[in-house]
């Protein structure tokens, strides 16, 4: 494979870029740093097809990145190859508004080949091509320049091997025949609403015991008031404010600016100065929250109850047989949400009923809960026994 030198400026980036747009696929790969930042510092591309693959300063000067954003957003005839690849897409989103498209995770093709639920890439390459990385320059400054040779020598390993690992496995899914099973996640991990990050829903991430529509009010203003901070600072949410003292606050509210002083967590200039302000403002214009929004008491499911949600529990128990026996990673067939939606009685819009979903799991799963199967001990292993005909979709 040719390794080009590390691309720096446009006129090479562009002429890198009309190559790889005759590709099949391209593997893609970013390193960024965000320990200090909101918004994640992007301080290299990589990316591969096979035949050659280079990495891209995005920080060299006056680069213009207009061509590879457009081979991975545009493109819509070179499928983008990436592994577990949620954050590489978070930054060309930031980047551009949309999304790789199409795109193939290897992570998600491991789950479906049976080689784990969250198999990491160090254990992937070494499974399926028999190699060790070296995974030394993985904790390096990347933002720091310049960049030496055994950083990009790694950063550009990442892509090289990952465009050897897609042929491998595209092809044992074809054997398998379980490529079309991951049409559906590839889909959803590519569909830009995954990278919105909505002030208004910010709330939903902290943990929190009080169910008080009061006290949740509280904590989606405040929630919604740190997102903002931390956007216009360009600071990690912490840095403003820590989950656990929002959640205080939102439980016990300071009845003055000058209370602020008083709080566990915070700076005692908060009581005096101008974000301490911002945040009173928030925490005073609160309203409660509506009860459209509330979440569930039962956190095991709407309406599962107790009977219910010892149905669930059998049903992730078929689950996890019915995964072992398909050499399949559980996760990938059904979400414990699913499950429990399942035993509290809902049949329609579940994803576990349709499609082949409901060939390996859905079909025995809605015999479980209606009757038509259980469990049985006969020589000492686990067995599904039929007490009725199978539903017949």
């Amino acid at each position: 494979m040719l390794i080009h030198p590390l691309i720096t400026d446009s006129d090479s980036l562009e002429a890198l870029c009309e190559r790889l747009s005759r590709s099949p696929f391209v593997a893609v790969d970013t390193e960024f740093m965000r320990e200090n930042t909101y918004w994640p510092d992007l301080c290299l591309f990589q990316i591969a097809n096979g035949e050659e693959a280079a990495a891209i300063d995005p920080k060299a000067e006056n680069i213009d990145l207009t061509p590879l954003l457009n081979l991975l957003v545009n493109n819509e005839h070179v499928l983008k190859v990436v592994h577990a690849g949620g954050q590489d897409i978070e930054i060309i989103f930031n980047l551009t508004g949309g999304t790789p498209h199409p795109l193939f995770d290897t992570q998600i093709a491991a789950m479906a080949l049976g080689l784990g639920e969250q198999v990491g890439y160090s254990n992937l390459v070494e499974s399926l091509l028999g190699r060790t990385l070296d995974k030394g320059a993985r904790f390096t400054d990347w933002a720091r320049r310049p960049l030496d040779r055994r950083q990009i020598d790694y950063a550009i390993g990442d892509v090289t091997h990952l465009a050897e690992l897609f042929p491998k496995m595209l092809e044992r899914l074809r054997r398998t025949g379980r490529g079309a099973w991951l049409d559906q996640e590839m889909e959803r991990i590519s569909d830009p609403a995954n990278y919105v990050n909505d002030p208004a829903q910010a709330w939903k991430k902290v943990k929190i015991q009080s169910r008080k529509a009061e006290v949740l009010g509280r904590l989606k203003a405040l929630a919604a008031w740190r997102e903002l901070e931390a956007r216009s600072k360009n600071l990690p949410r912490g840095r403003i404010m820590k989950d656990e003292t929002m959640a205080d606050v939102a439980v016990h509210p300071p009845t003055s600016q000058e209370g602020l002083g008083q709080v566990r967590g915070l700076s005692a200039a908060w009581k005096s100065n101008d974000i301490g302000a911002r945040m009173m403002e928030a925490l005073n214009n609160a309203d409660p929250l509506p009860a459209s929004e509330m979440p569930a008491r039962d956190e095991r499911g709407p309406g599962l109850g107790r009977e219910g949600a010892l149905v669930a529990d059998l049903l992730k128990l078929l689950l996890k047989v019915r995964a072992r026996e398909s050499n399949v990673a559980p996760r990938l067939v059904a979400r414990a949400d699913e499950l429990e939606q399942l035993a509290a009685g809902r049949r329609e819009g579940l994803g576990i009923l349709e499609g082949w979903r409901f060939e390996e799991f859905g079909r025995d799963a809605l015999d479980l809960v209606e009757g038509r199967l259980a469990f049985a001990i006969r020589g000492g292993k686990l067995v599904m026994t039929r007490t009725e005909p199978e539903t017949i979709p």
